[in-house]
């Protein structure tokens, strides 16, 4: 979810006083995470996401969140790693639905697909999708 564009649906997000202000330390120690990760990752670099590197968000959340309390070999607390890899996940997961929105809406406009089938659909509605589309000719 992106923030609307419409002014007065953006001021309905809370973002400070929904989030922040809830948990200003929480986010501080993803934000020191996201430093750390940033130098063992890209030394050197401007911080920036590397999103090509370490995608298995939901295991390596878990690995963490099985060591919750304590601290990792580097300093960081592994609860922080869990909230790192649950932001990152939700994150992915938001970006992957935008791209599948944009493509459904560029392919419609174009004509080329009628029904995209979600990635994550399982494989019986995939087929069930494509013999439909099968028998229609789209």
């Amino acid at each position: 979810m992106a923030l609307p564009m419409d002014a007065a649906k953006r001021k309905t997000i809370p973002l400070a006083t929904g989030c922040i202000d809830y948990f200003p330390d929480a986010l501080a120690a993803v934000a020191d995470l996201s430093r750390v990760g940033g130098e063992q990752h890209n030394p050197g670099m401007p911080l920036f996401w590397d999103k090509t590197k370490s995608t298995d968000h939901g295991d390596a959340l878990m690995r963490h969140f099985i060591e919750r309390g304590t601290i990792d070999i580097d300093g960081v607390r592994h609860s922080a790693k869990v909230a790192w890899r649950a932001l990152a996940l939700l994150q992915t997961e938001i970006d992957r639905d935008h791209a599948m929105s944009q493509l459904t809406a560029l392919s419609q406009e174009l004509g080329l697909y009628e029904r995209p089938c979600h990635p994550m659909a399982s494989e019986s509605l995939r087929d069930e999708y494509n013999k439909a589309d099968g028998e229609t000719g789209v």
